[in-house]
């Protein structure tokens, strides 16, 4: 395998890996879902569980009980060395060397046009050890980009996606069905951080990140070991209706709480300033990163972006799903488009995201979405729909 100079790529070692059945990767629990009576699809490359019982139990048993998620489909990728901060910090446009180990941050890669490549997690491991988590359909772009931006600086890349399953338990019961089944101090672990230890009498890494907007945790465990854990946490679950869920509550969950999908509110037409990701772009830190010259131009302008993210409330009757025109009311030609949208199953009423004009975009401006053959009116809300309660 090459790589550019200055990069040292670590070859994958020979352990358990993804099978595949008409092109499509299955991960090590995908018989346990077969079994739990699972809707199956393909997702980024991937036959995924979708629901279970339904994804309208599913998303209430996040929001108020706990759920289990097999997130194996997403990347994982290593560097190491002493040049891995300063490389991640050319590559990204956070800044990964102001964290302190055992921390976290969100972050995004960029094209030189400042358009969003993908949107991902960095957790810092050690002094010179860094994961990043990108999303499925991008892990191997990651890694590639990754590498080539690398060039020169001493860090060794290790894309081990193929090797390491993430298992996630997400909710308010999350902390009491996981204390028992791991040497990790939940109580002392903060919200984006991480600690290596085990779960489910495994090693494991335990963050408590996650996509739902309540609180919980994702184990990064060898491929084999899935089983295992998801497994022992079924079962220590039980007592406290801990439920599996699929992909279609994790995407209602994410959007009540406001939170991009990449290849709906994000992706290479889209600068983190539209997406109003600005607090991510670290223009502070020292030396140069991909994406610096222009970003830095739209925060100098000191201008409103030419579309902002909005939330919608919908009004009327009908559901605003991606894709569906947006309008000002009595004007014919939209003014945007619906980038995701769903049936709210906590708020009780639909709502959306969408790229509106600045001038549109201020909360409480009223607009239409076009549903079928009728325009349905629809008020801009500040984003989150939805933010758990928090102890304290």
């Amino acid at each position: 395998m090459t790589a550019p100079d200055g990069v040292e790529v670590v070859e994958p070692t020979a352990v358990a890996a993804p099978t595949a059945t008409e092109g499509l990767l299955r991960t090590s629990l995908f018989e346990r879902h077969q079994a739990l009576g699972a809707r199956l699809v393909p997702f980024s490359g991937w036959e995924m569980p979708v629901q279970y019982r339904g994804i309208l139990d599913e998303h209430r048993a996040v929001r108020t009980r706990a759920g289990l998620f097999d997130l194996s489909h997403m990347g994982e990728i290593w560097l190491s060395g002493a040049g891995a901060g300063a490389a991640l910090a050319h590559a990204l446009v956070s800044d990964p060397p102001r964290l302190a180990i055992g921390r976290a941050q969100y972050s995004m890669i960029c094209a030189p046009d400042g358009g969003i490549l993908d949107d991902l997690i960095v957790y810092r491991v050690a002094e010179e050890r860094f994961l990043v988590v990108p999303n499925a359909s991008n892990a191997p772009r990651v890694a590639e980009e990754l590498r080539a931006r690398s060039s020169g600086f001493d860090a060794a890349i290790d894309d081990a996606s193929l090797r390491t399953a993430l298992v996630a338990i997400q909710g308010p019961r999350a902390a009491e069905i996981l204390a028992p089944l791991s040497d990790v101090d939940l109580e002392a672990l903060r919200y984006y951080a991480i600690a290596e230890g085990q779960a489910a009498g495994v090693p494991a890494w335990v963050a408590r990140t996650g996509y739902t907007g309540e609180d919980g945790f994702e184990l990064f465990v060898a491929w084999q070991d899935a089983g295992t854990v998801w497994d022992r946490l079924l079962e220590a679950g039980d007592s406290h209706e801990l439920s599996p869920v699929g992909l279609g509550a994790r995407d209602t969950l994410r959007l009540e709480a406001g939170m991009p999908l990449y290849g709906n509110e994000l992706g290479p037409e889209t600068n983190p300033f539209e997406a109003g990701l600005d607090r991510v772009v670290k223009l502070d830190k020292p030396g140069d990163f991909v994406g610096r010259e222009i970003l830095e131009k739209i925060s100098a302008a000191a201008a409103e972006p030419r579309k902002i993210l909005a939330g919608l409330a919908v009004r009327g009757r009908g559901i605003a799903r991606q894709g569906h025109p947006i309008y000002l009311p009595g004007v014919t030609d939209f003014v945007g488009v619906v980038t995701s949208g769903t049936a709210s199953p906590t708020l009780g009423h639909p709502i959306a995201m969408a790229y509106l004009p600045p001038d549109a975009s201020r909360p409480g401006t009223m607009v239409e979405v076009g549903i079928r053959a009728s325009r349905v009116p629809a008020e801009v809300v500040p984003l989150p729909f939805y933010q758990r309660r928090r102890a304290g």
